[in-house]
């Protein structure tokens, strides 16, 4: 692990820097440069110096045998690099104090940067996290994914409606990327494969015809804490192999014809997450996961050849690792063979060995609808070769499955491959690794007892459970000053690389000046967020209320409908009894719906409408308002963490693979109210039952009420008509219905389906939670210390502790 000096010697060393870039840049003085033209110059100082630092490394591991891991995943969710980086680098002060001299404003250049459009919810902010660690650990982790250039899309609320638009995030161009269009790798959809025979009766395969297209690399350095070291992402765009423009077309006024040939190509990465509702989008989703496998492993291929020319193909996994997050990157098991066997030569079981010997996979859901499947006829349409190695992998997998052990035509049913006119990528992923993991003790237990249990029983050896971690520098460090201030005036900033240090803070437990310093950092921060709420979405919230907040992708399971269930039984009591004053509270909601999701779409347009009803009630609103926050990103989740004063963490037991944003809310001390779910079950024991609040069914009472079938949700409903009786008569009944109409579809889903994810099931659980802890704010030296109690044993989610994990018990590493 190499150590560095800070890169910049003083403020005027930095200043005289700054200026030559900026002025370069732009072609004008400093003084007549926009606020974006000086965060664009500051951005690409900073990039050119972690480029640079990346290029010595780099020489230097090529004379190493250090192993590299290349992390796949779909999804990169970085959020704004610059202030991260500062604080990785060790110079924010000396930038700040240098810039100040100049007569600008840091935090005004921070602002500037967006949100880059690569990635969605918590699988990406988790690649992105683990990226922060691997450098910061100093291990050699190179990230794969695809560069969209539009986002999913930015959220805007209409008529309380969420509103899909066109998230351009690269308007502005990106400072932190570099294309290497040197690197470029052709990948082929569609055509035929043709069989070759030679004299000697040895023959091979090749793929002709169809479509053909070049994946182009953008590299975005990743610094790693106190500049130890420099990794990198690679991001693939799809461009025309070929110039094919149509002069005839384009003359005869035909211009979409005409550039048609780049229109289809740049096509597959133009949008994070395609609708796949129709078949068109279902085939631009499969592009996208075959082409950053198939380009990001031909990259690793020939960097191998060139590397290690001497090593010989077997060593090829003492030197590279591959790690596949999710499903998304599943063919990269076949691909890998596909690459051995077809272009370098090597026999099948040689070629099969190297593969299960490199390639590990994360699994993130227990619900087996969200394991990706695709039609064997989409597939082997578009990648005829790789069908074939995956119908191979498949047949070899199947004629040597043990046939004496019990229900084994069912255990095979349920493990192969291909079944059913699908192939399951799931299956396929388990298969072409060495090691399987899930993300939570909790989810890697339902995966080995239900989900992938009948891999589980075959290959137990395999599976392992890595919790997830999010970073302390991003989540505490940058989101959070003032508490980041305070903790490292007392036990120093040892906590930014090692967060186990944050538990010195229980030394505090009992310093009353320590406990006021950090309820005044609560304050500083809820008024930053409440002005931020004010100027999104013109809604004035009071900071000495509590910020109840619950911020995540939108899902059933998830149930944000329970949240807002919660609220609408708040309202219907205040009117009910005008004595009855709860606690002064603020409910925060935020998060995205997929575009086709319409029943998630629906809950949104509920906590809007019931926002609406609620924030206008002057009956009401001196005590409980709604703030729906639109556009959830990594910049506005890191004014929501530190504010917050409760976690909701209330999916349905068993359901949450993980969850991140607990992990972070509880870093900023929020208190969690949740059920025993995924990582909120390692909260509640490293922080202790007593300082968090848990509610509803568990996982194994779930099960067991499932089992004998005597839950019916109408005899709830009919058994409190005033609590959620009325709350579900009011989606139909016209009290919420003011600002775009009533919740019908929210109605007959819950009641049609018997209440599947359990909201009314656990609601009188959650409400009577929900009060307690509400109650309990007043005494707030208790609330200070309950606090206190899940910052410092925060330390353990910490991604820096995850990826050591991974790095000695899945990649091999020291």
């Amino acid at each position: 692990m190499r150590m560095i000096d800070h890169i910049f010697e003083n403020p005027e060393a930095f200043a005289h820097e700054y200026r030559a870039t900026l002025e370069a840049l732009v072609g004008k003085d400093f003084r007549d440069c926009s606020a974006q033209d000086q965060y664009q110059a500051l951005a690409q100082l900073i990039a050119r110096k972690a480029n640079r630092e990346f290029a010595t490394s780099d020489s230097e591991n090529k004379k190493s045998d250090k192993k590299k891991i290349y992390y796949f995943c779909l999804e990169f969710l970085l959020g704004p690099l610059l202030d991260n980086y500062l604080l990785n680098y060790g110079v924010r002060d000396t930038v700040k104090q240098g810039l100040a001299d100049m007569g600008i404003d840091l935090e005004e250049l921070i602002a500037q940067e967006g949100d880059p459009g690569l990635g969605n919810g918590g699988l990406g902010r988790l690649a992105a996290c683990f990226l922060d660690s691997m450098a910061a650990e100093g291990i050699l982790g190179f990230g794969n994914g695809m560069r969209y250039h539009y986002g999913l899309f930015k959220q805007k609320i209409v008529d309380g409606r969420q509103v899909e638009v066109t998230d351009n995030w690269l308007d502005k161009g990106y400072p932190w990327e570099t294309k290497h269009p040197e690197s470029s790798v052709l990948v082929r959809f569609g055509g035929e494969v043709v069989r070759h025979e030679d004299e000697q009766g040895h023959y091979w395969f090749t793929q002709e015809g169809g479509e053909l297209v070049k994946a182009v690399p953008y590299d975005v350095p990743i610094v790693g804490y106190g500049g130890k070291s420099v990794n990198r992402l690679r991001l693939w765009s799809a461009e025309p192999a070929h110039e094919d423009f149509d002069l005839d077309a384009f003359n005869a006024g035909d211009y979409a014809k005409a550039a048609k040939f780049r229109t289809d190509a740049e096509a597959i990465s133009e949008i994070l997450y395609p609708n796949d509702a129709g078949e068109h989008g279902r085939i631009l989703r499969l592009k996208q996961e075959y082409l950053f496998v198939a380009a990001g492993l031909a990259s690793i291929i020939r960097n191998y050849k060139y590397d290690h020319a001497d090593a010989g193909w077997e060593r090829f996994p003492d030197f590279v690792g591959i790690h596949t997050n999710d499903t998304h990157p599943a063919m990269c098991g076949a691909e890998l063979m596909r690459l051995l066997v077809d272009e370098e030569g090597l026999d099948w079981d040689a070629a099969w060995d190297i593969t299960t010997r490199t390639i590990s996979y994360t699994n993130h859901t227990v619900l087996p609808e969200a394991l990706e499947k695709w039609p064997i006829e989409t597939f082997r349409r578009l990648l005829p070769r790789l069908y074939m190695y995956v119908d191979e992998i498949n047949r070899r997998y199947v004629e040597s499955f043990p046939r004496d052990i019990d229900n084994w035509q069912e255990k095979l049913r349920n493990t192969a491959i291909l079944w059913d006119g699908q192939v399951r990528m799931a299956n396929l992923s388990v298969i072409c690794s060495h090691s399987v993991n899930g993300v939570a003790a909790l989810h890697t237990e339902i995966l080995k007892r239900e989900t992938l249990h009948d891999f589980y029983e075959l290959a137990p050896e395999k599976f392992n459970n890595k919790t997830n971690g999010i970073s302390p520098r991003r989540f505490l460090g940058n989101s959070n000053p003032s508490l980041s201030a305070l903790i490292t005036s007392k036990i120093g900033n040892g906590w930014l690389a090692d967060a186990d240090e944050l538990s010195k803070l229980s030394a505090y437990y009992d310093d009353a000046e320590f406990l006021d310093a950090m309820s005044a950092s609560k304050r500083e921060n809820k008024v930053r967020l409440a002005k931020y709420v004010l100027e999104q979405t013109g809604v004035e919230i009071d900071p000495d209320s509590i910020f109840d907040v619950q911020v995540k992708r939108f899902h059933a399971y998830k149930r944000q409908l329970l949240n807002i269930f919660k609220v609408m039984s708040i309202y219907n009591r205040m009117l009910d009894d005008p004595s009855y004053k709860p606690h002064k509270t603020t409910f925060i909601i935020s998060g995205k719906a997929a575009s086709a999701y319409t029943f998630a779409k629906e809950v949104i347009r509920l906590i809007n409408s019931v926002a609406d009803v609620i924030n206008n009630d002057e009956r009401v609103n001196d005590y409980i308002k709604v703030a729906f926050i639109p556009n959830f990103a990594v910049s506005n989740a890191q004014l929501i963490y530190p504010a917050a004063d409760i976690s909701e963490q209330i999916s349905t037991a068993g359901k949450e693979a993980s969850g991140t944003s607990n992990m972070k809310l509880m870093m900023n001390g929020a208190i969690t109210l949740g059920t025993l779910d995924g990582a909120n079950v390692e909260i509640a024991e490293l922080a202790g039952m007593e300082n968090e609040k848990i509610f509803g069914l568990k996982v194994d009472q779930i099960e067991a009420m499932r089992a004998r079938g005597d839950y019916f949700a109408w005899d709830v409903v009919n058994a409190d008509p005033n609590g959620i009786g009325r709350c579900v008569r009011q989606l139909t009944d016209g009290t919420f219905a003011g600002l775009s109409g009533n919740f019908n579809q929210i109605y007959d889903e819950l009641m049609g389906n018997n209440d599947y994810d359990l909201v009314i099931a656990d609601f009188a659980s959650y409400v009577q939670a929900w009060e307690e802890l509400t109650t309990s704010y007043d005494d707030q030296r208790s609330w200070q210390r309950r606090a206190l109690h899940n910052i410092a044993n925060s330390g353990h989610f910490s991604s820096d502790r995850t990826i050591r994990e991974y790095a000695t018990d899945i990649w091999g590493l020291n």
